[in-house]
C-alpha cells in the first residue's frame, strides 16, 4: 500500500473556506495541508518556499482572489512549476469557468459546494497525475470542443476581458477595476466597451443580468 502523503497548499482569501477545506481533507490520512495563502502573490511565494524544503503535490486555488486573481496565478504556476497540479476551487458553475481553467492548464475544477468525498477524490486524482473532471465539466468541455459555447456567452471573452467582466458584474467601478488589475481607467473602459459588444448588452445593469442568466444556464442532467 502506498504510504506517500499528499502535501497540499490552499490558496483562498476566505478563512471560513480554508477551514472548511482543511476539515474535509483532515478525514483523509494520506492528505496533509502544509500551507495556506490568502492572496495570489502569497500563493506563489508559499509554493517557492515549500519547493525549497519538501515536495508539494497539489495546489487548491480559488478563482476569485484579491489582487492577482486565481486564473493569473494558475498561469504563473504553470509557467514556473509545470509539473505541479493545480485544482481550481470556485463558487461559479462549471459552465462558466471550468473550460477556461482546463485550457489554462488546471488539473481539475471543483465547486466549493462539492461533496467532501469528491474533494478528497479530486486531490488524489490530480496528485497522481490525472485530471479531475466532473460530469458537468465534461459536458462543458464537450460543448466547447463542439464549438457550441466557445464563441458565445462568457466563453467568447478573452482572459483579460473575462476578468473585467467578472469585476463589473460584481459591482466594481472602472476605477476600482483599474486599481485591482493594474490597468489605466481608459484601458478598462476599452475592455468594458468590447465586453458590452460581445455580450450584446448596453450598460452595466444589462451586463449583470446577462451574467446571472449565464450562471443559471447550466446543462441539464
Amino acid at each position: 500500500m502506498n504510504s506517500k502523503v499528499i502535501r497540499v497548499l490552499i490558496g483562498d482569501d476566505h478563512r471560513i473556506v480554508r477551514e472548511g477545506v482543511k476539515q474535509v481533507l483532515a478525514d483523509a490520512p494520506d492528505i496533509q495541508v502544509c500551507a495556506e495563502a490568502v492572496h495570489g502573490d502569497d500563493v506563489l511565494a508559499a509554493v517557492q518556499a515549500l519547493k525549497e524544503q519538501q515536495p508539494l503535490d497539489v495546489v487548491l486555488l480559488d478563482i476569485a482572489m484579491p489582487g492577482r486573481d486565481g486564473l493569473e496565478v494558475l498561469q504563473e504556476l504553470r509557467r514556473r512549476w509545470p509539473s505541479l497540479p493545480v485544482l481550481m476551487l470556485s463558487t461559479y458553475p462549471e459552465k462558466q469557468y471550468a473550460v477556461r481553467c482546463i485550457k489554462l492548464g488546471a488539473a481539475g475544477y471543483l465547486n466549493k459546494s462539492a461533496d467532501p468525498d469528491d474533494m478528497i477524490a479530486a486531490v488524489r486524482k490530480v496528485a497522481g497525475g490525472g485530471v479531475y473532471v466532473t460530469p458537468a465539466t465534461a459536458e462543458a468541455l464537450a460543448s466547447a470542443v463542439g464549438g457550441a459555447s466557445a464563441r458565445s456567452g462568457p466563453e467568447a471573452l478573452s482572459h483579460r476581458e473575462h476578468q473585467v467582466f467578472r469585476l463589473l458584474t460584481t459591482g466594481h467601478s472602472v476605477g476600482e477595476i483599474g486599481a485591482q488589475l493594474s490597468l489605466a481607467s481608459n484601458t478598462v473602459s476599452t475592455y468594458r466597451a468590447r465586453i458590452l459588444e460581445k455580450t450584446g448588452t448596453k450598460n452595466d445593469v444589462e451586463l449583470a443580468l446577462y451574467a446571472q442568466r449565464h450562471a443559471k444556464d447550466t446543462p441539464a442532467g
